[in-house]
This record gives C-alpha cells, sequence and structure tokens, in this order.
C-alpha cells in the first residue's frame, strides 16, 4: 500500500495517508512533485498520462510527478520516479514550491503542496508503459500555443506550474 505525506501550509509533516485515499474528495493536502526535464535545445519533455490513471488519463503533464515516501528527500524522490517511470537517471534541482488544489470529478482530485524540480537529459527514453502512453520534447512555444488552444489536454498542475518554471529557468 503507497502512502503519501500529510503537510500543513507550511510544508510541515502531519501524518500519512494511503494515496488514493488522500486523493479522494475532498482531496487533502500532501506533499508532491513536479519535474521538468529539458534538452540541449531548450525543449520541455511532456508525457500523456496512462488512461488507465484515476486522475487526469489521458492528459498531458509535464515530465514526471509524483509523491516522496516517508523519509525519502524529495530530490531522490523525483531521481526514483524519473527512472521508474521514463527509463533514464538526471540530476534534478530545486525551483520553487507552491501549493493547489483541482478537482477532477465529483470523486477524485488533488490538493498538494507541491516540489518543483528541474531536470536536464538529452538521450533515450524508455517509459513504463503503466504510466506514460506517449511521451515528446516539444518546443515552448508549440506548448503554449496548444496549451492556450486546447487547455482541456493538459493537467491543471502543468498549466499553473509552467509560467514559474519558465520565469524561473530565464533568471538562471
Amino acid at each position: 500500500m503507497e502512502h503519501v505525506i500529510l503537510v500543513d501550509g507550511e510544508d510541515n509533516e502531519l501524518g500519512l495517508e494511503e494515496k488514493f485515499s488522500a486523493h479522494r474528495h475532498p482531496a487533502k493536502l500532501h506533499r508532491a512533485f513536479s519535474v521538468y526535464v529539458f534538452n540541449d535545445k531548450g525543449q520541455l519533455l511532456i508525457q500523456k498520462r496512462n488512461h488507465e490513471k484515476k486522475t487526469w488519463p489521458g492528459f498531458w503533464s509535464n515530465s514526471c510527478c509524483s509523491h516522496p515516501r516517508p523519509n525519502e528527500l524529495v530530490a531522490s524522490a523525483a531521481q526514483r520516479r524519473i527512472q521508474e517511470e521514463l527509463g533514464f537517471t538526471c540530476e534534478v534541482k530545486f525551483l520553487f514550491r507552491l501549493q493547489y488544489k483541482a478537482q477532477f470529478d465529483a470523486d477524485w482530485g488533488e490538493h498538494e503542496f507541491l516540489h518543483a524540480l528541474l531536470g536536464h537529459y538529452d538521450g533515450s527514453v524508455n517509459p513504463d508503459l503503466s504510466e506514460v502512453e506517449e511521451f515528446a520534447f516539444v518546443d515552448l512555444d508549440v506548448l503554449q500555443d496548444d496549451m492556450k488552444a486546447t487547455p482541456q489536454k493538459y493537467t491543471p498542475w502543468l498549466k499553473i506550474c509552467l509560467p514559474r518554471v519558465l520565469a524561473h529557468t530565464r533568471k538562471a
């Protein structure tokens, strides 16, 4: 059984909750991460979530997102999930944290204290098809235009985080 770390509004740990239970309406605030992996061309790796996912199945999202395990550092959890979901490893760098809430349907939603991380990778991607249906390295202008034209194809956390990720990467 997989658990998530429940947190308060300052990201202080409050306890554990079974993962699916924490995502049932009303979703409980828990720690999560989203990784944004870019290649040398400045393209972002995005993935289409498997249609079997309980929340946002078949939606396009950022490179990798998940939850750290109890007593696991966020950066270590991110590297673990990149390997498990995408079949490669890369270093990750902390960008920012934010809290958001999104309702998927009457039963499922998100309420996350999210850690955004940046990675770089230029090799082959070998996704776990039970997690990732498709993937692509995309030019940012193409992605942003498509997100404006068809926002219903994208996860809420990608739409919330991407502008801040880009602002942080432009400063670096």
